[in-house]
């Protein structure tokens, strides 16, 4: 016999940060919810914006039994299918405290919202996203742990092990072209060095943005080195679902 699939509830929410008007999108099943507090989890979303496809992932994760809750990381209705002027909303935020402070504002909504349990959230980003992820850990923000899907990496900064909270589960593209060997190797180091709680695994074949379906389109548009790989998008959900449940239940 087959169950149901659960009635997901999503709605926009309404925040502001460095006076910023911001819209987030969250998602959540009310049968879960009227029982107790489940984990929560932020959802970071690629350089596009706040566009459809963090949201359907955020279904997916609310699907799960989650509170999900989209962060808007550049403002109310501001989303781009123009690689360049993706490339110019980003860049304001890499190398910059702005990057986790934006996020954590995200976060803070999640947790206002009184559906989630406090003691189990999670962030999980999608290339601008995950680099975003790491960064917000990196503070010391109250996380679980947290996923990088084809994300840029960053380094673990001076300090950040003794702030750290967070598990770390990197979902990298074996030849993503964003994000050379030398970059994991740096990358990689930091981890070591910090003694961080860490996985990394790559996925052969697979290059930038592996996890979208839209990748294809995007590169016909013209933008190289991104492609959909259905067979790493399968084993990289597969990966965080069983990265989440462990993190989550260790809390319990």
């Amino acid at each position: 016999m087959s169950s149901a699939r659960p009635r997901i509830t999503t709605r926009s929410v309404a925040y502001e940060h460095a006076g910023v008007k911001l819209a987030g999108w969250l998602a959540y099943d009310e049968a879960k919810t009227a029982t107790g507090k489940p984990p929560g989890v932020l959802v970071l979303p690629e350089w596009w914006g706040l566009v459809e496809y963090p949201k359907v992932r955020a279904a997916q994760l609310a699907e799960l039994g989650y509170v999900a809750f989209v962060a808007d990381m550049y403002g109310a209705g501001v989303v781009t299918a123009d690689p360049k002027k993706a490339a110019e909303l980003a860049g304001q935020f890499y190398g910059k405290p702005l990057m986790a402070e934006r996020a954590q504002a995200g976060l803070d909504q999640l947790l206002k919202a009184g559906l989630a349990d406090p003691a189990r959230i999670a962030a999980i980003g999608y290339c601008f996203g995950g680099s975003t992820a790491q960064a917000l850990a990196y503070t010391g923000a109250p996380l679980a742990g947290i996923v990088s899907l084809h994300g840029g990496l960053i380094p673990a900064p001076e300090g950040a092990a003794a702030r750290n909270r967070a598990k770390i589960l990197i979902c990298h593209g074996a030849v993503d072209p964003f994000v050379p060997a030398t970059a994991v190797e740096a990358f990689t180091r930091s981890m070591n060095e910090g003694k961080f709680d860490y996985q990394f695994i790559s996925y052969a074949g697979a290059v930038h943005a592996f996890s979208n379906p839209e990748s294809d389109r995007n590169a016909a548009a013209g933008l190289k080195g991104v492609a959909y790989s259905a067979s790493a998008d399968r084993r990289s959900w597969a990966h965080l679902q069983a990265f989440v449940a462990e993190i989550f239940a260790a809390k319990k």
